[in-house]
C-alpha cells in the first residue's frame, strides 16, 4: 500500500513528497496557511503561503514575515506536488488546500462553513480521493438557522435595548464574525468597535471588503456620547472596565456554542445568538458528500462520533488529532 499523501509529525500535517506542512503549530521551513486565526497561523516559520486575502491579516497578526500568496484555484508545483487554494468560507481569505501526486488528490478543509455570508468567499466543495474535514460541531444537536433570520433576532434585540435606553454590548470573534455581523446587520444607530475588531475593520476595508462606517471605542466614549449604540467587543471583553463604561447595557455573544443553553449559563448571558463560522452538523455531511472522497480523516472538534457516522455510511473514516483550539472553544466565538 502506497504511503498517505498527507500524514501527522510533531510539528503539525506534513506533506513528504513535498516537504511542507500545512497549518503547521510549531515552526517548519515552509508553511501553507489555510487562514489567519491563531490556532492556524502560527508564528515562527521560515516561509509562509497563504491565500491574498488571508495574508494582510497574517502579516497584521504575526509582524515581519517571509511569506507569499497563491490566489483561489491557481495551481503551484512544489516540487513534485501541485497545490492549490480553494474558498472555504470560514472568514474573508480563508482556503482548503488542494494536494495533487501522482494522481492522488487530498484537500484539507482548514475551518469552513457551507451557509454563504454576504463577506467571506463562499465555500467550494473541491473533489478529491480522502478529505481531511474539520468537525468542531460534529453532532446533530447542532444545526444553524439561516443567517437572515439570525441577524434579523440579532437587530431586534438592539432595537429594544435602544428605546429602553440601554447600550447593546455583544460579544463576537475579533476577526470574522465581527466583521459578518457588521456587513449583514441592518443601519439601526451607531456602531462602535473594540480596538481589537477595528484593527481587522481597517485591514479587510483596504482590501475592498464591504464593511459599513464603525466608530473605535476610545477613553471618551461612553453610554452617554453613544445612546443606543451597538458595541462589537472580543468576548474577553465582556464583565470588564473597558465594558462597563456602556451601563445601562444589555449583554450577548454571537457564537455556535450559544445553541447550548448550559455554556450560556455558564458565561451568565441571558441571551447568545447561535451564529458559526464553522459547518454544522448537516453541512459538514453536505461538504464531505461534495467531495465524492471514499477516505474521511476528521480533526477539529467532534471527531470520533462524526467519524463514526460516515462509517456507518460506507465511508472509510478515522480521527486525526490536531493542535487547533483557537476560535473553537466554547465562548471564544466560533
Amino acid at each position: 500500500m502506497a504511503p498517505d499523501l498527507l500524514t501527522l509529525t510533531p510539528q503539525g500535517l506534513f506533506c513528504p513528497a513535498g516537504g511542507f506542512h500545512i497549518d503547521p503549530w510549531r515552526p517548519v521551513a515552509r508553511a501553507l496557511v489555510t487562514h489567519g486565526h491563531s490556532d492556524h497561523a502560527r508564528p515562527g516559520h521560515a516561509a509562509y503561503l497563504t491565500t491574498p486575502q488571508a495574508l494582510p491579516v497574517i502579516r497584521h497578526r504575526l509582524g515581519p514575515i517571509t511569506a507569499e500568496s497563491l490566489p483561489y484555484g491557481q495551481p503551484l508545483a512544489i516540487g513534485p506536488v501541485t497545490v492549490s487554494f480553494h474558498p472555504a468560507g470560514h472568514v474573508p481569505g480563508s482556503a482548503q488546500v488542494r494536494v495533487e501526486h501522482r494522481g492522488e488528490v487530498w484537500v484539507v478543509s482548514g475551518d469552513y462553513k457551507t451557509e454563504a455570508d454576504g463577506l467571506a468567499e463562499p465555500f467550494a466543495p473541491v473533489p478529491c480521493h480522502a478529505f481531511i474535514t474539520e468537525c468542531t460541531f460534529g453532532l446533530p444537536v447542532f444545526r444553524w438557522r439561516p443567517q437572515p433570520m439570525v441577524i434579523a433576532d440579532v437587530a431586534a434585540w438592539w432595537a429594544a435595548n435602544a428605546r429602553a435606553g440601554k447600550t447593546s454590548l455583544l460579544a463576537a470573534y475579533s476577526f470574522g464574525k465581527a466583521q459578518r455581523l457588521l456587513a449583514a446587520l441592518p443601519p439601526l444607530g451607531p456602531i462602535l468597535t473594540h480596538g481589537a475588531v477595528e484593527e481587522i475593520n481597517q485591514i479587510l476595508r483596504a482590501q475592498g471588503y464591504p464593511l459599513p462606517a464603525t466608530t473605535r471605542v476610545t477613553p471618551e466614549i461612553t453610554a452617554k456620547t453613544h445612546p443606543g449604540a451597538l458595541v462589537l467587543a472580543p468576548p474577553s471583553a465582556l464583565a470588564t472596565p473597558w465594558a462597563r463604561r456602556f451601563e445601562p447595557a444589555e449583554e450577548a455573544m454571537a457564537s455556535g456554542w450559544m445553541a447550548v443553553r448550559g455554556i450560556r449559563r455558564r458565561r451568565g448571558l441571558g441571551t447568545g445568538f447561535a451564529l458559526s463560522d464553522h459547518a454544522d452538523w448537516d453541512g459538514l455531511l453536505t461538504a464531505v458528500k461534495a467531495t465524492g472522497a471514499p477516505r474521511i480523516r476528521a480533526t477539529h472538534g467532534y471527531t470520533v462520533p462524526f467519524a463514526r457516522h460516515l462509517c456507518d455510511l460506507g465511508l472509510q473514516a478515522d480521527t486525526l488529532q490536531t493542535e487547533f483550539t483557537g476560535d473553537d472553544t466554547p465562548g471564544d466565538g466560533a
